[in-house]
């Protein structure tokens, strides 16, 4: 197979399936320093310039034979790797400005494990609930979507990590409010996601909290981020937990209005990972892996994150079906 140039690739198809509003973005240099600038208001929204335009200039790599190998007989006979993303969730993958094309993190890394498998990428827009249909159904080969190893999905999916699951506590900016423990959260308005790790996180924190005799939280449930943000900002809410890349963006580029209140592994007490996700047994997680590990080492991989402020969550290398959360 012929190795692909790193950048200035052919363009990517992308079928949509759901939409929601486009969110504006800025980063800085890493997770942890938009964190730290948030707090102190001090954020830059120029420490990193993103390309918000529907032509996106996406880095790529070159072709792996090993990960090629690891594919099974047969895999993808019209040479086309069809993947979920979940837009709207900021860096992660949301709407270009012309509202069709979807750009971010997410689909930035789906684009190197395509180029590393010697396939053409197409983008499936897919509610984030509506994945584990999606991928059974075979509509689509993979899911890329933040979507964390559990002990429960290992039951019907396979997994190959890429990055370190990090959650963030957004809150407004003149909170006060600082998070890093279960009774911290004692007693507030805290949004989540339904089916997530994040809402396992709460729960769990929101259990410990009642037996020690501490407040309860209520908790609020939003399946949209974008709604998330309008409860934050209009005080339906103390607090919203959710995947860390998104809450520094939001508050990195609205320091006026939110701010990282703290951050969260996501497979507190333990460590959690996010993992590209195939269907049970179909044998390509391997060759997932190997693909990731590729990217890893030509510095493609570390070239993506940077792109979107993300270094702080990369991996070293890439693990087939690690120990989930609720082991």
């Amino acid at each position: 197979m012929t190795a692909r140039p790193r950048h200035r690739g052919r363009r990517r198809t992308v079928s949509v399936l759901a939409a929601a509003a486009l969110l504006a973005l800025a980063a800085c240099s890493s997770s942890a320093d938009i964190e730290a600038e948030a707090r102190e208001g001090t954020a830059d929204p120029q420490a990193v310039s993103v390309d918000t335009s529907p032509d996106q200039d996406r880095v790529h790599t070159t072709v792996s034979d090993e990960a090629v190998a690891l594919l099974p007989p047969g895999a993808f006979p019209d040479g086309v790797l069809r993947v979920s993303v979940t837009q709207g969730a900021v860096p992660l993958a949301f709407y270009a400005d012309d509202n069709t094309t979807v750009i971010g993190s997410e689909t930035d890394l789906a684009t190197l494990f395509a180029d590393a498998l010697g396939l053409e990428l197409e983008l499936v827009v897919v509610d984030w609930s509506n994945w584990p249909l999606a991928v059974q159904s075979g509509e689509v080969d993979a899911v890329v979507s933040n979507v964390t190893v559990t002990e429960e999905r290992k039951q019907l999916y396979d997994f190959a990590t890429y990055r370190v699951d990090q959650l963030g506590w957004l809150v407004g900016a003149d909170s006060g409010l600082s998070i890093s423990a279960a009774p911290d959260v004692a007693g507030l308005t805290v949004g989540v996601s339904s089916g997530t790790n994040q809402e396992q996180v709460l729960l769990s924190w929101d259990a410990e909290n009642v037996a020690a005799g501490l407040e309860p939280v209520t908790i609020d449930y939003h399946q949209s981020y974008n709604d998330a943000v309008l409860a934050l900002q209009s005080g339906r809410l103390d607090a919203y937990v959710g995947p860390n890349p998104t809450a520094a963006y939001s508050a990195a580029t609205s320091p006026q209005d939110f701010a990282i209140a703290g951050t969260t592994n996501g497979g507190w007490p333990a460590t959690a990972d996010i993992a590209v996700t195939t269907v049970k047994g179909n044998g390509y997680a391997e060759a997932f892996a190997a693909a990731i590990d590729h990217a890893i080492a030509d510095g493609s991989y570390a070239e993506v994150l940077a792109r979107w402020g993300l270094g702080a969550e990369a991996v070293d290398a890439s693990r087939v079906n690690p120990p989930g959360l609720g082991s």
